[in-house]
């Protein structure tokens, strides 16, 4: 392995990938660093443009450029940071959630045209290199916080979810199968029939791979939100994955119109229910029950959404909700 080796891959993949023109290659009036930016202000609700700036390893004055024309075409807004007054905070408007999710669908459409000439035989093969080359140059570090992207379910996710809340909870709590029929439910229920613009399902992805759930659906209470599903991969867990999606979830419920979240979990799950608490969520109801083959104790929580936000921080796994 050479230095030539490694500059001659990037000058392959850059082609393949469109870097050098990609605005074009999206029908989309951004470059490939606007796109990413978008991106990233679209998967993380509450944003510092210092932390923008870190997580993406770009100049002050070039992110600074970007943010203003951003600004000036009505998709992002900027204010005092809620954690930091020195800070400045960055949130996309609605037109630039728009914008993100149009750049989303085509780079999405974009890669599946790429995947689609790949033999299905080959792509076991295409996606172990990948995942040999971000092990090898990632060095073993430590995954961040900044390392964990929120993006929309891609096929296969829905079915995931299922799978995962039936292995952990059967390994963390011996929840049994009646469980994963709950679960299985609520995923069939949400893929068959849901309002987009009202309900919603998020993914926590790390290294390429998802590491946490939580979904949005309406409640059968008029202009309520109901949170169910939420899931942190134990090998994630630290990185405050749990309290984005929570947060994540707050926010769009509240740009959706509804008037409160709910959710019902049960008290052996602390650590979710300490993220709901700093979310704001107050418990309005518990009662035993003999669900999953286990003795337990459920409760219904609330949260206000005409109430101030709480911080956020932690992770963890909900229940069903």
């Amino acid at each position: 392995m050479t230095v030539q080796d490694i500059r001659s891959f990037n000058r392959f993949y850059t082609n393949v990938i469109g870097a050098l023109d990609y605005g074009r290659r999206l029908y989309a009036p951004y470059t490939l660093t606007e796109s990413r930016v978008l991106y990233e202000l679209a998967h993380a609700p509450r944003t510092d443009a210092a932390d923008l700036r870190a997580q993406l390893h770009l100049d002050a004055g070039y992110l600074t450029r970007i943010l203003n024309r951003f600004e000036e075409d009505g998709l992002v807004e900027r204010g005092p940071s809620e954690t930091d007054p020195r800070r400045r905070s960055v949130t996309l408007t609605e037109s630039g959630r728009e914008a993100a999710a149009l750049l989303d669908e085509r780079a999405r459409e974009s890669v599946g045209a790429m995947l689609d000439t790949v033999r299905a035989e080959d792509r076991p093969r295409l996606a172990e290199a990948l995942r040999t080359v971000r092990t090898i140059l990632g060095d073993g570090r430590t995954p961040r916080p900044e390392d964990v992207v929120l993006r929309n379910p891609a096929p296969g996710d829905l079915g995931w979810i299922v799978q995962r809340n039936a292995a952990l909870y059967t390994a963390e709590y011996g929840w049994n199968a009646d469980y994963e029929g709950l679960v299985a439910r609520i995923v069939a229920d949400y893929a068959e029939d849901h309002d987009p613009r009202r309900e919603r399902t998020w993914i926590a992805e790390l290294d390429g791979r998802p590491v946490g759930c939580v979904m949005c659906v309406r409640d059968d209470a008029p202009g309520a939100a109901r949170l169910r599903l939420l899931l942190v991969e134990p090998d994630a867990r630290g990185l405050g994955i749990g309290d984005r999606l929570v947060g994540a979830l707050v926010d769009f419920a509240r740009e959706a119109g509804y008037r409160e979240v709910v959710l019902w979990t049960n008290d052996i799950l602390a650590a979710a229910r300490r993220i709901y608490q700093r979310h704001g969520f107050v418990l309005v109801a518990e009662k035993p029950h003999r669900s999953f083959g286990q003795d337990l104790t459920g409760q219904d929580w609330r949260l206000d959404l005409h109430a101030t936000p709480g911080g956020r921080r932690g992770v963890a796994g909900g229940g069903a909700g």
